[in-house]
């Protein structure tokens, strides 16, 4: 007679009982991010101040602003890749809704995904190969008029490819 829960079963339950347990000791983690300030350069003319934080190494990327109950108007968080790639993104664990703005290694934004859902698992993807993502606060791209076009500059932006 078999077992009735076989290896892979008991791995998953082991896994999924894992991070049933770790995810609060893990939204209790002091995440350090340091900060610069960003500009977003318009199609128009336009230069839109904001300070971000930094996600630079893959830590930092994964932690993201999860948990973050509020976020400053003029704020957000800037993920670096270090190369140029396809990229996806979700919003497990994250209370604030969010406009993503997708930049190439020039900083140049080419795709937006605005009003992402809090807490949603749904896959957001760039849409092309970019460097880094800029998220903001949900609608700053539509009351700013960000498009596509408009480019970011910061430290972390004008840094060169690794």
């Amino acid at each position: 007679m078999r077992s009735l829960f076989s290896s892979e079963m008991l791995r998953s339950a082991f896994m999924a009982l894992f991070f049933m347990a770790a995810l609060p000791a893990f939204a209790q983690q002091d995440m350090h991010f340091d900060r610069e300030p960003l500009i977003i350069q318009t199609a128009a003319g336009k230069m839109l101040h904001f300070t971000v934080e930094i996600a630079a190494t893959g830590d930092q990327r994964a932690y993201g602003l999860m948990f973050r109950k509020a976020m400053a108007e003029d704020a957000g968080m800037i993920f670096d890749f270090g190369v140029s790639r396809r990229v996806t993104m979700w919003m497990e664990n994250t209370v604030l809704p969010l406009d993503m703005l997708f930049a190439d290694d020039r900083g140049v934004i080419t795709h937006i995904k605005e009003d992402a859902t809090p807490y949603s698992r749904d896959i957001i993807d760039s849409m092309g190969d970019v460097r880094y993502v800029l998220e903001v606060n949900a609608g700053t791209a539509r009351k700013l008029n960000i498009r596509p076009g408009d480019r970011i500059v910061s430290a972390t932006t004008t840094k060169k490819a690794k």
